[in-house]
């Protein structure tokens, strides 16, 4: 059974699949992996991310003070796998009012990260690796990986780096909630066996549903 798709660039409904072509498809951006109904905050949703990922899924550990996991997101279909993956947070903003944070792993080229981020392209482009002092930086098991704001819409700020050969967003609401990042993250793979999170869960975050 096919699942309902959209882009995950743009967010326009795709063409499935057919006699002709096993690849999902919009009319503005041609073939592209489909990005899936958000998945619930729960341990159910996580589980159901597992079985198909193929890229980590981060979690920055411990959490902020305050904030919840609401959510998870995918790109893939049961033919390629989820070649990206969304996990969204949602908590207190340092500088008061509520604050959400989707962070992103994906393989290059499929644009999830982007479409957080509000960027017209696919991947960070420029803002990574143009010779500049990075912006922040993350930890996984004993690696370091800089990260770099993208230069983004005035209502979020984001982050972009690379990881074990993966894009890496931190995308943040409001812009302000970015300074979270500054902190120095440690992150967590759920993917990793050798761990027993009790994870903290939340409403569904709007912010996965969104494009642009």
């Amino acid at each position: 059974m096919q699942r309902e798709a959209t882009c995950p660039r743009c967010g326009a409904e795709l063409t499935a699949p057919n006699a002709w072509s096993s690849a999902w498809r919009c009319a503005v951006h041609g073939d592209v992996y489909p990005r899936g109904p958000a998945r619930s905050p729960s341990s159910e949703g996580l589980r159901g991310l597992l079985r198909s990922t193929r890229v980590p899924v981060w979690l920055p550990w411990p959490l902020p003070a305050g904030w919840l996991v609401s959510g998870f997101a995918d790109a893939g279909d049961e033919r390629t796998g989820a070649r990206a993956v969304a996990v969204a947070l949602s908590g207190p903003a340092p500088l008061g009012g509520p604050g959400d944070m989707v962070m992103v792993a994906e393989e290059p080229g499929v644009g999830l990260g982007a479409s957080y981020a509000g960027l017209s392209g696919i991947d960070p482009g420029t803002a990574v690796f143009d010779g500049t002092a990075p912006h922040a930086r993350v930890r996984y098991r004993g690696h370091e990986w800089p990260l770099w704001h993208t230069g983004t819409e005035d209502d979020r700020a984001a982050y972009a780096g690379e990881a074990m050969g993966n894009w890496l967003w931190a995308v943040f609401w409001p812009a302000d909630a970015g300074t979270l990042v500054i902190e120095d993250f440690e992150l967590r793979d759920l993917r990793d066996p050798d761990q027993d999170l009790d994870l903290p869960y939340g409403a569904p975050s709007p912010r996965l549903e969104s494009a642009g």
